[in-house]
């Protein structure tokens, strides 16, 4: 019987010992009941210098709107032969926030969202139609961001609806590895005027939702930093650290058989 209760307990032990704390690679520890958090008003994204920005102009007026569709040369091979479909022209905003129109000129559209910029083109187009006012369709094409460190594929990531959450980001990127710091992710960004931040997010606390870098805005790099097991992994070669990895383990269950055998005798 104590033979039997002496394996038992070794069992429970090496998987014990093989084991993370469930609270370092599990996120929102906090949140041990549901909640509800109400977001005063949705996010919409704010453009910046280098964004490409789309803009379509579509009207009851083909005449009227076809000079605000400006489409960019198409491609041809070596045979004079069209090798690609033609594509309505994008804008690309300068430093200054700036992007120059056909017939309306430069637009400074820094800070403004696209249903602001929307808004202010068709005030603008409004003598050029007499009919309807034109339907203006307006995208940032660029939108992207960049997810780094401790994650399974990091890389560069460009989402088409303009928005998108810390943990999607992470998401992209096939979520954080076991060795990434949930407490302690940062995040880079640039402001309109070329100012760099560094926001400290952490996953397990549960005003995550309430932190700036929350919502991650075009070119932002997501930066998930190594726990302290991964670092000192870092300092050996793969063979060294699972001979190491393996003797700590030898050792935790040496010292917890030679415990369980002067309990048990």
């Amino acid at each position: 019987m104590k033979k039997n209760s002496f394996l038992l307990i070794l069992i429970a032990g090496l998987t014990i010992s093989s084991c993370s704390p469930v609270k370092d690679i599990a996120y929102f520890p906090q949140f041990q009941r549901e909640i509800t958090t109400v977001n005063e008003s949705l996010y919409d994204a704010r453009i910046k210098p280098k964004d490409l920005l789309s803009i379509t102009v579509v009207s009851s007026e083909p005449e009227a709107s076809r000079r605000y569709n400006l489409f960019t040369p198409q491609a041809q091979d070596l045979t004079n032969s069209l090798n690609s479909q033609p594509t309505i022209q994008s804008y690309l905003v300068d430093n200054e926030g700036n992007i120059e129109l056909p017939i309306l000129g430069i637009l400074n559209v820094k800070g403004l969202n696209t249903k602001e910029l929307e808004s202010l083109i068709e005030k603008r187009l409004t003598p050029f139609f007499t009919g309807e006012m034109p339907i203006i369709t307006i995208r940032i094409l660029n939108y992207s961001i960049n997810v780094l460190g401790e994650v399974l594929r990091p890389g560069k990531f460009v989402t088409a609806n303009e928005r998108i959450t810390i943990f999607e980001g992470l998401a992209l990127a096939g979520d954080m590895t076991i060795y990434g710091k949930r407490d302690n992710v940062k995040v880079l960004r640039e402001g309109m005027n070329g100012e760099r931040k560094i926001y400290t997010v952490n996953l397990n606390d549960k005003n995550v939702f309430d932190s700036p870098a929350y919502f991650l805005e075009q070119n932002d790099v997501v930066y998930v930093e190594p726990n302290q097991s991964r670092a000192n992994s870092s300092r050996f070669g793969a063979a060294e650290t699972y001979r190491i990895s393996t003797l700590s383990v030898l050792i935790s269950l040496a010292t917890m058989a030679a415990t369980i055998y002067s309990i048990t005798r």
